[in-house]
C-alpha cells in the first residue's frame, strides 16, 4: 500500500477546534479564506499527489478500518457504502451532495467553494474503490459551483466522465433518494426503498451518494491511511466533524470543525460567543432536537455520547436560542415551513404535518388547551414512521423535543397567558418559498 506520510503539523498540533485555514485543522487546513478557493498547485503542494493507482479493496479496506461515518446527516458507513456499490457490479455513478437544503447549514458549501479540490479527490476516490465511470456534482448555482467547475478545469483527464446538476431549491431535494428522483427527471420525491442507491440507484445503476464533507475525509484517508484518520475524535467516534454555528450566535455561519470532544459551550465561544447563555440549543438541524441549555452547554459534541443521549449531531448545526424567543414560537415556525417543504405525496405530508403546525401555533400563542396539547401528541405518535420517507420523522423529533425542552411554557401557554417574545428575533434562517 502507497500511502503517503501524514503531515507531521497536522498530527503534532491538533486542536479541539480548529477553522478555515487554523493550524491543526483536517479538512479545513490550508489558505485563509480571504484567498478564496485554493488553487490545484497549493492544494497538491501541501497534500501531495493523488495515488489512483491503489487497488479498490486496498480503499474500500481503509476506509472501513477508519470507520468513517457519513457526514449528511444519516451517519451510514461510507466503507459499507462503497462495498455494496462495487460488490454490484461496475459502471456506477459518484454523487457529490453538495444540495445542502438545511437552510441553517454551510459547510458544504464552504468546503466546495474554499477546498474545492479536495471534494473532487473525495470523489475520485469513491469513485475508484466502487468502480464507477461518472461523477455528477449535485450543487447549487453560487460560488460553490463556481469554485468546483472552476477546479475540475485546472485538472487533467481523470479517467472518468463530469458533469453538473443544479437541484431544485428545496429542503428534502438532497436526501439520497431525491437527488436520485432529479437525475432521473422525476423530480424530488424521496422515498423509502428496500434497495439502496449504492445498489440500484441512477436507471439501475450502483450510485454512491456522498455529501461533500464525506468525500472531502475520503481524499485524506486514501493520503494518510486509516491510523492518521482516528487520531481525530475518539475510538467510538473516530474523525474530526463540520459543524456551522446559527441562532443567537454573534457570527452565524461559522463553519468549525471540531477534532476532539470539546462541550458545546467551549465551542460555541470559539465560535464568536452568543448573545446570552446558556440558552437551549437546536442540535442537528430542523430535523435535529433541543436540548436545556444547562445540559447542552456541558455537553461534548462526541457522535458516541450524542447517541447514547438519543440526540444526532446530524447535518452539524448547532444553533441556540435567542434568550429573548420563545422556543415554543420559534418551534411552530419551523413546524409551518417543514409542512409547506414536504412533498406532499403521503397523508402523514399533506395533512399531518400542517395539522401539527397549526396545533403547535395554537399553543404558542396560548390559544390551545389541555385537550389539544393531548391531540398534538396523539396525532405526532400516529404520524411518526408513516410516511413515504423520513421527513415527518424528523419534524416529529423537532416537536417532541421542543415539548420536552420547553415544559414550563408549555404550561405557561396552556394557562393562557400571550408570550412577550412572540415576535423576538430568533436568528434561525428559512429558505425562501416560490410564491403560492
Amino acid at each position: 500500500m502507497s500511502l503517503l506520510r501524514a503531515p507531521e503539523r497536522a498530527v503534532a498540533a491538533r486542536p479541539a477546534v480548529a477553522g478555515l485555514g487554523d493550524e491543526g485543522a483536517r479538512l479545513l487546513a490550508g489558505p485563509p479564506a480571504h484567498t478564496g478557493a485554493e488553487p490545484y498547485a497549493s492544494h497538491t503542494a501541501r497534500l501531495g499527489d493523488l495515488d489512483l493507482d491503489l487497488a479498490p479493496t486496498t480503499l474500500r479496506r481503509e476506509v472501513a478500518t477508519a470507520g468513517l461515518l457519513g457526514r449528511g446527516g444519516a451517519g451510514f458507513p461510507a466503507g459499507r457504502k462503497l462495498d455494496a456499490a462495487a460488490r454490484a457490479g461496475g459502471g456506477g455513478v459518484v454523487v457529490i451532495n453538495a444540495s445542502e437544503g438545511e437552510p441553517a447549514s454551510a459547510k458544504d458549501r464552504t468546503l466546495c467553494a474554499y477546498r474545492p479540490h479536495l471534494v473532487l479527490d473525495g470523489a475520485l476516490v469513491a469513485a475508484k474503490a466502487s468502480g464507477a465511470r461518472a461523477v455528477i456534482c449535485y450543487v447549487h448555482p453560487g460560488a460553490a459551483d463556481a469554485a468546483l467547475r472552476t477546479a475540475l478545469a485546472e485538472r487533467g483527464e481523470q479517467g472518468v466522465s463530469w458533469r453538473f446538476v443544479a437541484p431544485p431549491p428545496t429542503y428534502l431535494a438532497g436526501e439520497t433518494s431525491a437527488v436520485i428522483g432529479v437525475l432521473e427527471g422525476r423530480g424530488a420525491l424521496p422515498r423509502h426503498s428496500a434497495v439502496p442507491a449504492a445498489v440500484a440507484g441512477l436507471h439501475g445503476r450502483p450510485t454512491v451518494v456522498a455529501n461533500a464533507e464525506t468525500l472531502a475525509h475520503l481524499a485524506l484517508i486514501a493520503r494518510f491511511g486509516a491510523g492518521w484518520f482516528v487520531e481525530a475524535g475518539t475510538a467510538s467516534a473516530p474523525g474530526s466533524s463540520l459543524v456551522t454555528l446559527a441562532g443567537a450566535v454573534r457570527a452565524p455561519g461559522t463553519v468549525l470543525e471540531v477534532c476532539s470532544p470539546v462541550a458545546l459551550g467551549a465551542l460555541l465561544a470559539r465560535g464568536g460567543g452568543t448573545f446570552g447563555g446558556p440558552t437551549p440549543v437546536l442540535l442537528g438541524g430542523y430535523a435535529g432536537a433541543w436540548i436545556p441549555g444547562e445540559v447542552a452547554w456541558a455537553l461534548p459534541l462526541d457522535r458516541a455520547v450524542l447517541a447514547d443521549a438519543r440526540v444526532s449531531l446530524g447535518c452539524g448545526v448547532i444553533a441556540p436560542l435567542h434568550q429573548d424567543a420563545c422556543g415554543l414560537a420559534e418551534t411552530a415556525r419551523l413546524l409551518g415551513w417543514l409542512a409547506r417543504q414536504s412533498a406532499g405525496q403521503c397523508g402523514p405530508c399533506r395533512f399531518g404535518l400542517p395539522a401539527l403546525a397549526e396545533l403547535a401555533t395554537h399553543l404558542a400563542r396560548g390559544e390551545a388547551s389541555r385537550g389539544e396539547l393531548n391531540t398534538l401528541r396523539q396525532l405526532a405518535a400516529s404520524v411518526r414512521g408513516r410516511g413515504a420517507c423520513g421527513h415527518p420523522s424528523g419534524v416529529l423529533t423537532l416537536l417532541e423535543s421542543a415539548l420536552d425542552t420547553f415544559a414550563e411554557e408549555v404550561r405557561w401557554h396552556l394557562r393562557g397567558r400571550n408570550c412577550a417574545a412572540l415576535g423576538a428575533a430568533c436568528g434561525l434562517p428559512l429558505a425562501p418559498e416560490p410564491p403560492a
